[in-house]
């Protein structure tokens, strides 16, 4: 059966990024269509046993700042209806007991941290009864009270990493909020965490047993096989591909608002930019037309506003990686992400096609060499750490394109509920976008040390002007987007000046009109 162009390309866009690169090293024939993947045993050790890659990495991280809540993930769940709160404790706690991420916790033993994994761990979920409260203080104190748990500090040598409560706000309505450590969880975590809690509410509301089967593997077996598969010639593939492909990485020198200080603060705040849906579906059918990812449309773009900050050619922007391209692992909760430097090369002025074209090789060779940890790559670089930025890059981009499925409990409507920030970060500025059904949707955090809000609001509609541009003229080159935006910026300037010119006016006027009046 012949399948038409649109059609592949239509497929081809609802690929995960580890399918399109399972895909493209298939039509480069690096990959034998009938190959099989390896296969991750189970450990044969009891704990304790290794930390994977990912966990080391925020295990550092929280050896230099203890007090630290940067790596604390807080979300809700709003139900509203008959609950079952000894069904929904009996849920979160069987969750607990099938994965073994969620009982773990981290120590030293002869020098080296090591997973500790609880063989049971009984949670009790706390609630808090809000029914007495007026109404307009009930949204106070739900802040107030979310706020705070957010913002306790994790002990990684303590369990439990996770910390559940129930707020009773009305008769028919509850708030759960989960604050769980970054270590123990990721994004793609709380999708699995969501369906297996619709599944096991379910079936306890019911008095049945739970109807989940027994996991193939435990996170700490991805850790053991990790550390075992990446070695030798693996290793040194992925070592020699990204130590030259980052060779003498520049610094971004990013305009800010106050000088950069000697010790980072890890202040952090967020503005936020909704894409009208036409826009967003515009810039869908150019990705579909080019042959590229949704997400490196919106890289190419974002990198462009980043050379339009910093008059720069060579941009270098991180993201984070799923990195669960194995089936054993997919329905696992814990922290599998590694993160990728991503340098795209805008010189020469190219054409935005031509640049998506650039993006796309660039995104494809680092999504084929991501097994290779972060910290890794730092210390192949031999990149000195310092206490005021990050190492290789200092600003991120991150396109959230795996949805959470839908909450169906019985005798209840059930939905999530947007994450709990910290209000800190290790970052410059990191944009985070989702597609949503309103459109696609964007949120840049920036350290507030650097920039005012201001700075980042404009930065923003730069960024959606930037987009408008180039649906509708893919062909244009990078200067004439330049040249575009300095131009916008001069009108609004001068619209500023006007504005300001006639409210003077009109307030001299007002103060000649009331000194008649007084004289009179």
């Amino acid at each position: 059966m012949k399948i038409s162009k649109d059609e592949i390309l239509k497929r081809r866009s609802k690929l995960s990024p580890i399918q399109r690169e399972i895909l493209e090293k298939r039509l480069r024939g690096e990959i034998n269509s009938g190959s099989q993947l390896e296969v991750i045993p189970r450990r044969s050790q009891i704990s304790p046993t290794p930390l994977s890659f990912a966990q080391q990495r925020l295990w550092f991280l929280h050896q230099l700042d203890p007090t630290s809540t940067a790596y604390n993930v807080s979300g809700f769940l709003r139900f509203t209806g008959s609950l079952n709160v000894t069904a929904l404790e009996h849920s979160l706690n069987e969750i607990v007991q099938r994965h073994e991420s969620l009982r773990t916790t981290f120590k030293m033993i002869e020098g080296q941290p090591v997973q500790i994994i609880a063989p049971f761990l009984s949670i009790v979920l706390p609630i808090v009864d809000l029914q007495k409260l007026p109404k307009n203080q009930l949204e106070q104190e739900i802040q107030r009270l979310t706020t705070k748990e957010a913002q306790v500090v994790f002990n990684l040598a303590q369990e439990p990493l996770l910390r559940p409560i129930l707020l009773h706000l009305s008769k028919t309505e509850y708030l759960m909020q989960l604050t769980i450590h970054h270590i123990a969880i990721d994004g793609w975590s709380i999708g699995v965490f969501v369906r297996e809690l619709t599944a096991l509410y379910k079936a306890f509301c019911a008095g049945l047993p739970s109807p989940l089967p027994e996991l193939p593997i435990q996170y700490a077996d991805f850790a053991l096989w990790q550390r075992q598969s990446l070695q030798g010639e693996k290793l040194e593939s992925q070592i020699t591909y990204w130590k030259k492909r980052l060779d003498s990485l520049p610094c971004l020198q990013l305009p800010t608002d106050r000088p950069r200080q000697a010790i980072q603060t890890f202040r952090a705040a967020k503005q936020y930019l909704m894409l009208p849906k036409a826009l967003s579906e515009d810039i869908k059918a150019l990705s579909q037309q080019e042959g590229v990812t949704l997400f490196m449309t919106l890289l190419a773009t974002f990198q462009t506003l980043l050379h339009w900050y910093t008059s720069q050619d060579d941009i270098v922007v991180g993201t984070d990686i799923a990195n669960r391209n194995q089936a054993e692992i997919e329905g696992l909760i814990g922290f599998f992400v590694n993160q990728l430097v991503l340098r795209t090369n805008l010189s020469e002025n190219p054409s935005f096609r031509e640049l998506l074209e650039r993006v796309r090789e660039v995104t494809l060779g680092a999504y084929t060499h991501q097994e290779l940890p972060f910290d890794k790559v730092v210390d192949a670089l031999k990149v000195e750490r310092n206490l005021n930025r990050m190492p290789l890059f200092q600003v991120k981009f991150v396109f959230d394109n795996i949805a959470l499925p839908l909450l169906e409990l019985t005798n209840l409507t059930a939905s999530t509920l947007n994450h709990l920030d910290t209000e800190e970060t290790t970052l410059d500025l990191f944009l985070r976008m989702v597609d949503t059904e309103q459109g696609i949707k964007a949120d840049l955090e920036y350290d507030i040390a650097l920039f005012d809000a201001s700075s980042i609001i404009k930065m923003l509609k730069n960024f959606e002007i930037l987009l408008n541009t180039v649906i509708k003229q893919p062909e244009i080159r990078l200067n004439e987007l330049v040249e575009n935006l300095a131009k916008v910026e001069k009108k609004q300037l001068t619209d500023i000046k006007i504005r300001r010119k006639k409210e003077y006016s009109n307030l001299l006027k007002d103060v000649q009109r009331k000194a008649i009046m007084t004289i009179n």
